[in-house]
């Protein structure tokens, strides 16, 4: 089953956890120094926030899903509509394992359609990638994609 993702750069962590808590009347699912995440059932919403750097307001949208083969339909639903898209395997970012892919609409902005594999203790798979990603942000991938898709985005 999706759940829809929304992930917004916010410039103070602990001002925005209290105003989210407030607003969904919950606790976050995930935090961290620099991010936190609900995962609501209702609406079903992966909502992520992070204070990392870059511009601050929705950094990109997408989907969620429980299943490689889900992954795989929405993939070749997005190619039918000659969407294109970028495949990241067993990506390592937001304190996530995952697979996933990327694509950008119209206006530019980023779309992530991912599984989650697994939590790992860092924002990146090793200290190099969790330095790199706390100066610049996990990053898009620009192969096979329109170049404004390689903006600042954090992925998760």
């Amino acid at each position: 089953m999706k759940r829809f993702h929304v992930h917004v750069v916010v410039p103070k962590l602990d001002d925005s956890v209290r105003f989210y808590r407030g607003l969904f009347g919950a606790e976050p699912t995930v935090l961290k120094d620099d991010y936190a995440k609900w995962m609501l059932e209702d609406p079903r919403i992966n909502f992520a926030i992070s204070a990392r750097g870059g511009e601050v307001g929705v950094n990109h949208l997408g989907f969620q899903v429980d299943s490689d083969e889900e992954l795989a339909a929405l993939r070749e639903q997005a190619v039918a509509a000659s969407v294109n898209v970028v495949d990241q395997a067993d990506a390592q970012c937001c304190y996530a394992s995952s697979n996933k892919y990327w694509s950008q609409d119209p206006a530019g902005v980023p779309w992530e359609t991912y599984r989650t594999l697994g939590d790992i203790p860092l924002f990146g798979a090793d200290d190099r990638q969790a330095a790199a990603a706390k100066s610049e942000g996990c990053r898009v991938p620009t192969t096979s994609i329109p170049a404004a898709i390689g903006r600042k985005v954090s992925c998760c």
